[in-house]
């Protein structure tokens, strides 16, 4: 395999074949004084810093900026940047060099939790939109453009908008190139999370990419659905609105300074492999997913559901959650992206057409995973989840006001109508079913009590073996 087309990752194949000697960090030196299993030292010889020859992430003027500029000419951007940190510090960089304290911020309802941890700690008041159920997927889906003239209708000082796209289950919808636009025509940038839309570069028949459409930042995470290392991503600017260099500035202070360059080769091996992928490729894809697909179909009781992103696919047991059909396909050493109260989410691997993946014993282990739940689970009636009410509002008490206040754990019944004092979150997918000064509603509590019945996980202030939440006691008025 050739490297010429990675520019970083030969530069640190060149460096390694010199046989260097360390004196500097990081201390494993190489790999030589690691304890690691083998197979993971081995990649430690390409574990270095910031020597002569390697460049600097932080003021890139060789290797990397080489990188980093095929990257920008394959997203067609002004500026493209690799981030070792992860989308969260995409997310956050953007917002930063977007918004300021007390800005009004048109923001996704359906968010991942690192977005409104940026506006919190920009102190930017986010107004929320709450997109439409998707019923294809059984999910929250995306925004539509009259929500957004509406929010705009109703706070004419909004800086920004920013969303997510496309869900984590793949919906994209038609709206957004019609929200960008609408947001331009009132000088408003338009910040996307398109945390899983790194290959709709390569075009049909995956969505468009929110830079396409003409979205100001956008940013990737490259490891979701490109073979890149964890936590490797890319952020990528193409504004009149958003100034590259206000966003460089903030990822110089938000980025780790010791990055790896591990994951910058990825990203670098990553944006080579999407670039490479030919109109051959995807019809390999296709072929082979299509295949996978009618397998599936075949086994009784398996429901697979298909979304307009072909990488991702929905499977789902008859009678029984998204769940039990999780721990019963781990038992088959099969994992999946994630569970949720219907089904469990495929994240399909972008094959060339050279490459294969699946195992000869796949299928069966499907068949397995169902004629154990068959065995070992209780059937449950079709699940009538209440839906979060489409509206526009804010938030009653932003962090720091807060921090003013008692607060207690109640029970989930006793939060409704109480302001959450922290926000709580099913992760995966990231997405806050309540957030830190919302008011609780009577419909977020009963989807917390059957996701709480179904041993879903969950991050922030909950406690769901006494099923308990974290609320504000002494509001005004109580």
């Amino acid at each position: 395999m050739t490297y010429r087309n990675r520019p970083l990752v030969q530069r640190l194949i060149e460096f390694n074949e010199k046989n260097p000697v360390s004196f500097h960090v990081p201390g494993h030196k190489y790999g030589k004084l690691s304890g690691l299993p083998s197979e993971i030292q081995s990649a430690l010889a390409f574990d270095l810093t910031e020597l002569n020859g390697l460049d600097d992430l932080h003021e890139p003027e060789e290797v990397i900026a080489e990188a980093q500029k095929k990257l920008s000419n394959l997203y067609q951007a002004d500026a493209s940047y690799f981030l070792v940190n992860g989308s969260t510090v995409g997310n956050l960089a953007m917002i930063y060099a977007t918004c300021q304290a007390g800005d009004t911020v048109i923001v996704q309802r359906n968010a991942h939790k690192s977005i409104f941890n940026a506006l919190e700690l920009v102190g930017a008041k986010p107004v929320l939109i709450t997109p439409k159920w998707d019923e294809m997927t059984g999910s929250i889906g995306v925004i539509e453009v009259g929500q957004v003239k509406c929010a705009f209708d109703l706070y004419p000082e909004a800086k920004a908008v920013i969303l997510t796209y496309p869900t984590y289950f793949g919906v994209a919808g038609e709206g957004l190139k019609d929200i960008i636009a609408l947001s331009h025509t009132n000088d408003v940038p338009v910040l996307v999370d398109e945390a899983h839309g790194a290959h709709f570069v390569i075009g049909d028949p995956f969505p468009k990419s929110a830079l396409e459409l003409g979205a100001d930042v956008v940013v990737h995470s490259a490891h979701k659905t490109l073979p890149a290392m964890t936590m490797a991503s890319f952020l990528h600017v193409n504004s009149s609105l958003v100034c590259p260099k206000r966003v460089s500035k903030y990822l110089q202070m938000l980025q780790s300074s010791s990055p790896s360059y591990l994951l910058m080769a990825s990203l670098d091996d990553a944006r080579a492999y999407v670039e490479s992928y030919t109109k051959e490729e995807v019809g390999s894809f296709l072929e082979k997913r299509l295949h996978f697909i009618q397998q599936l179909k075949y086994i009784p009781g398996i429901q697979v559901i298909e979304s307009e992103d072909p990488l991702k696919l929905m499977i789902r047991a008859t009678s029984y959650t998204g769940f039990q059909l999780i721990e019963a396909l781990e038992i088959q050493g099969v994992y999946a992206e994630l569970a949720d109260p219907y089904q469990v989410l495929l994240v399909l691997p972008l094959l060339k057409k050279e490459q294969k993946y699946n195992d000869k014993d796949l299928y069966k282990k499907f068949e397995q995973a169902i004629a154990w739940l068959i065995k070992h689970e209780e059937r449950t009636e079709k699940l009538l989840l209440p839906n979060l009410t489409n509206e526009i509002a804010e938030l009653c008490y932003n962090r720091d006001e807060l921090e003013q206040f008692k607060i207690d754990w109640l029970d989930y019944e006793q939060a409704i109508g109480k302001v959450a004092a922290d926000s709580v979150i099913p992760y995966p997918p990231g997405i806050p079913l309540v957030l830190a000064g919302e008011r609780v509603k009577e419909e977020a509590v009963q989807l917390l009590k059957e996701l709480t019945k179904m041993k879903a996980s969950f991050q922030g202030s909950i406690c769901t073996k006494e099923n308990q939440i974290l609320v504000v006691t002494n509001e005004l008025g109580e």
